[in-house]
């Protein structure tokens, strides 16, 4: 299996050359990394390896996922959510192998993020359980999807293998295609339309699809609002661009929460979260040169997670 996906004999058989006397130094200075968060505690240890083994994108899909179906009064089964982190996972791991790989190739690893180089280095063990997962998630999508779901996500499912294959694929997207939106802002879209494809398919009052669909694009904008401040501060861009969009987002989400009707509160909590939470990227970007890259990159998912204290028994009365 790994052999044939990341590296192996052949062109791509010059990546172990290569990764041995260039990838070590990084590689320590991961683990170097990963070992100083235990300085802040099991708390810090435990949030860095959330972030660096993938598993922040697939807890903020399920949070978000079961806050938007809590807001149409649905109950989505534990098979779903399975379903939808389980491929989120493995999408998030193969892009960062994928990632690395590329820039190893190309004798670029000032690329290289400490995601990137913990999924290098425990590659051998990442591949097989994304590998399973996967076939997992298809054995559920046989057997426990409904035809008229299975249809709507195939569309989401062929939509997210372009955007993959247009950004690891030799051949990219014409010219013309990207400058119609940035990779940010296509993840921030597909991501949210993963979220609330489960509770959209089930929906058939007009109403609610468009509650439904407010939610969808108030996530969209905020997945993308979390995406351009990553790319932000590692690219370490002094633009200002970021801090008027993240004030805006909380603005304009609070501002529509306050005049959602009473009888729609948990939409209007989970604006109001989606606006609390663009105010809280917005203080990491404030406070990001007192902050290490990692616990920088691991807060930055850890904020989205707000709309978890919709789903506590009782909250809102919803």
């Amino acid at each position: 299996m790994e052999e044939g996906v990341l590296g192996g004999q052949g062109p791509d058989s010059r990546i172990r050359d290569v990764a041995s006397p260039l990838v070590s130094s990084r590689l320590a200075c991961s683990r170097c990394t990963l070992r100083c968060t235990k300085l802040r505690g099991v708390a810090g240890q435990l949030v860095a390896l959330w972030h660096l083994t993938s598993l922040d994108a697939p807890t903020v899909a399920a949070v978000w996922a079961l806050a938007i179906a809590r807001c149409a009064h649905l109950h989505l089964k534990p098979w779903i959510l399975f379903l939808l982190a389980g491929v989120t996972w493995t999408v998030y791991v193969m892009d960062r192998l994928l990632d690395a790989r590329r820039a190893i190739n190309a004798r670029d690893l000032v690329v290289l993020r400490d995601r990137h180089l913990f999924h290098w280095r425990h590659r051998r063990w990442l591949v097989p359980i994304a590998f399973c997962t996967a076939i997992a998630a298809v054995g559920l999508v046989v057997s426990r999807m409904p035809s008229v779901a299975c249809k709507h996500d195939s569309i989401l499912a062929a939509a997210a293998l372009a955007y993959f294959s247009g950004v690891h694929a030799k051949t990219r997207f014409p010219r013309w295609l990207r400058r119609l939106g940035s990779k940010e802002m296509l993840v921030g879209i597909l991501f949210a339309s993963g979220c609330a494809a489960p509770t959209l398919s089930r929906l058939h009052s007009t109403e609610s699809i468009r509650l439904v669909i407010l939610s969808l694009t108030c996530l969209a904008l905020l997945a993308w609002l979390n995406c351009a401040a990553i790319s932000t501060w590692e690219s370490q861009a002094t633009s200002t661009n970021f801090p008027v969009a993240a004030a805006l987002l909380a603005v304009s989400g609070l501002a529509i929460a306050i005049v959602i009707p009473p009888a729609l509160a948990l939409t209007s909590g989970l604006l109001s979260c989606a606006a609390i939470s663009s105010l809280l990227l917005l203080a990491l970007h404030v406070s990001r040169n007192c902050l290490s890259p990692i616990t920088l990159r691991a807060l930055a998912d850890l904020v989205l997670l707000v709309p978890a204290v919709l789903l506590i028994p009782g909250a809102l009365s919803g």
